[in-house]
Order: C-alpha cells, then structure tokens, then sequence
C-alpha cells in the first residue's frame, strides 16, 4: 500500500490519547486527590481510544487494510523481543526479591563511617537498581532504608529520599535489563552493550559530580547514631552475574537465564523462599510486566497506521522547522521523549511512543543508534526524576507515609542532584563533546 502523503492530521491519535490520559490524570491526581491518580487511569484503554480514532480516520483505506497495517507493526521482530526481554526480566526480580537488594545496603552501611551514610544510599540504590533494572522497585525497596538512617543519624530526610531516587534513576537509565533500556535500543535498533557503552560516559560522571554534593552535604551534619542489620553477601552473587555478563556483551536473554537459575539456587539453598513461594515469586515478577508489554504491542499497531497515514512524515518536517544540524536533531529528539514523559508520567511508554520517530529523525540528522536509545533513556530519565506526579516520587512518599513522616516532593525535588547532574552532563556532551564512530 502506498504511504500517504504527510499531514498533521494524521498525529490526531496521539494527541487525544495525551488529552485523555494527562487530562484524566490531572483531574484524579490533583481535582479528585485521588493517591497516585496517574496510575489509576487504565493506560491501555486509552490507547485503545487512539487506535479507533485512528481506524476511523482515511476512508479511503479499508478497515481490513487497516488490521494489516497495525499487524506489520506488531509483527516487527524487535516488539517480540522487546516482549520477551520483558517477561525474562521481569522473572529475575521476582526470583532476587526484597532481602537480596536490603543485603546490598545494610553490607555498605556495615563496613563505612556513619558520616557516609547518605553517599552510601545513593551508590546502593544505583548498583541495585543497574543490577535489577527497575527504579520503583530500588525504591520501595531503599527508600524506607533511607528514611530509617534520617531517623538514626540526624540526616536530613529530603536528603536521604531524593539521594535513593538519584541513584534509582542512574540505574533505570543504565542497566542491561531495565525496560526503558529495551525499549530504547529495540526501537532504535541498536545492541544493549554499545547503547551502555555510549550511555556510560555520559552518566557516570553526572554520579560522580551528584555523590561529590551529597559528600560536602554530609560533611556539616552532626551525626547521633546509625543502621545496621543482618545480611547476606552471597543473595550479591545473582546481581553481579547479571552486571558482569551485560558488560561482557553476553545476549541478554542468557544473562537473564544465568541470574534466574543463580539466583533460584541461591535463595532455595539459604532456605530465604520455598520451592512454590519462588514459582510464584517468578510468575508475578513476568505479571508485573503485562501493562508494560500491552503498552508496546498497543503503540507499534498505533505507530503502523500513524506511519502509513504520513504522521512521522509531519512530525518530522515541523521538527526539521526548527532543529538544525545533527546537535539540533539530538537536543529536538531529547525534547520530544521529554514531552511524551512530562503527558503520561511514564519514561518506559515515553520511550516506546517516541522510538519510531526518533528512529526516522535518527536517519534524517545522521545519529548514530546507540546515540539516538542514549538520548531517548537520558532526557527520559531526567525528566520523570523530577516529575512530581512520576512513581518513583509517589511510591517515596508513599513510603515515608507508611514509615509515619509527611513530606512532599517539593521538598525532595531540590534534592535530587542526580538527574540535574545528568541533564548538565547531557547538554556537555550534546554541544562540547564530538562522538565517536567507527
């Protein structure tokens, strides 16, 4: 079928899909007071609300061509790896579980000053969170470690909080096995290790220059006490398997195998799970991917019709209007999975809903591809670190209600250095830095 010829009208889709889902979440998160209001609006049925306005725009195309169209864009290999990366993924947190991250933390906060309590939640929450690819769950998970240290030492709890959401975001944004990692270099068609590659350079020294200020932070604190409880070093094992194989350029699917059956063994020999608790264990951690693999499936059938219709062809002539060169394309393509963040509170579907523009604009301005997943993980990460209607900050305050404090995410926002870091970091290397290719 040949590809109609570009109109803006064609992106109609996507807009109401953004009214229905950040104007219904506006109205539940701020006008209702509903808790986490965001979160309580089904995401999928707004996309399905999308896709029929899309079915029902250009008559001149049968419904039947249509179904084919939304197919090919399913059918696309790298949804259905993106799919099971997802579920495999999803496996390994569920089998690690709550005690193997907390093993992590109360090891560091064991063997270091008490003055370094802060430095060490935040590097905790970065290896754990790189090591199992999910910044909510680092956070459920440290978070109230976090707010036990405030309790203990003096620290100021904004302080303690924001620095575990810093070092959450630097795995979410880094880690072989988080899902905006996946999304970002499957729709950009790149492999995880030069994505990493790329990723890293840009990253680290933003935590570097974050673990700097919450280090001269610490240091005009009066320290009254510390946390210590049991641990056990060998639940690490699952967790660096997993760290050393991705660097190693190993496929990601037997990474995760390697971390499933390492970490199956390790938990049924400790006696930390029976043998049904972990199937269990396992087959929720690949539930709790279900939303995120229908959002996927829902977006690449939308993007078919939308591509089809010329939308990508539009949306990239208006972004061609006012992004010059191939840094004017990088900071545009940053902007765009930004918007997509800032309208659905979520950096996984901000990613996947911007992979197939940025796929087009990556050609257009000559970046590279795992420049082009760098880009969409980085502004992605950045901006829902500081969204203070994001679920990395509702789950923190949720928390810290649990744990009886009060405290709101204006008070963590300034908290936050890593993501500011990150951006700064991103712009340097946008503008300063010329990228290598071979």
């Amino acid at each position: 079928m040949e590809k109609k010829k570009g109109g803006a009208i064609a992106l109609l889709p996507i807009g109401v899909f953004l009214v229905l889902y950040l104007g219904l979440g506006i109205v539940f998160e701020y006008v209702m007071k509903i808790e986490m209001g965001f979160y309580n609006i089904p995401i999928v049925v707004a996309f399905l609300a999308a896709i029929l306005v899309a079915c029902l725009q250009n008559r001149s195309v049968s419904f039947n061509d249509k179904i084919k169209l939304m197919a090919d864009g399913v059918g696309d290999p790298t949804i259905l790896t993106m799919i099971l990366i997802f579920l495999a993924a999803g496996m390994f947190v569920g089998v690690v579980g709550r005690s193997s991250a907390e093993s992590v933390a109360y090891f560091m906060l064991s063997i270091l000053p008490a003055r370094l309590a802060v430095a060490v939640l935040f590097v905790v929450s970065c290896f754990v969170s790189t090591a199992m690819g999910t910044s909510c769950g680092t956070i459920a998970l440290i978070v109230p470690i976090g707010i036990a240290v405030s309790e203990a030492s003096g620290f100021s709890m904004p302080l303690c909080i924001g620095s575990v959401m810093g070092g959450a975001m630097f795995g979410d944004n880094l880690s072989f096995i988080s899902d905006t990692t996946i999304a970002a270099c499957n729709t950009q068609g790149c492999a995880m290790r030069d994505k990493f590659k790329a990723n890293f350079w840009i990253a680290f020294p933003a935590a570097v220059a974050a673990l700097i200020v919450i280090l001269v932070l610490s240091m005009n604190v009066e320290i009254n006490g510390q946390i210590s409880r049991e641990y056990s070093l060998i639940q690490l094992i699952p967790y660096l398997l997993v760290l050393v194989g991705g660097i190693a350029g190993i496929n990601v699917f037997v990474v995760l195998l390697i971390g499933i059956v390492s970490g199956s063994a390790i938990m049924l020999a400790t006696g930390a799970v029976a043998p049904i608790d972990l199937l269990k264990n396992m087959g929720s951690g690949a539930s709790g991917m279900y939303e995120t693999i229908m959002v996927a499936v829902l977006v690449a059938a939308l993007c078919g019709l939308i591509r089809a219709y010329g939308g990508f062809d539009a949306l990239l002539a208006g972004i061609k209007k006012f992004f010059k060169g191939n840094k004017g394309g990088q900071l545009g393509m940053g902007l765009l999975v930004g918007a997509m963040d800032i309208a659905t509170a979520n950096n996984t579907v901000a990613i996947v809903m911007a992979g197939p523009i940025a796929k087009e604009m990556s050609q257009e301005y000559n970046i590279s591809a795992k420049k082009a997943a760098s880009i969409l993980d980085i502004y992605g990460c950045v901006v829902q670190g500081m969204l203070p209607y994001g679920a990395q900050m509702l789950y923190a305050l949720s928390a810290a209600v649990v744990m009886g404090h009060t405290i709101t995410a204006f008070e963590v926002i300034p908290y936050m250095f890593y993501p500011f870091c990150l951006l700064i970091s991103m712009l340097i290397f946008t503008f300063l830095v010329p990228e290598k290719r071979k």
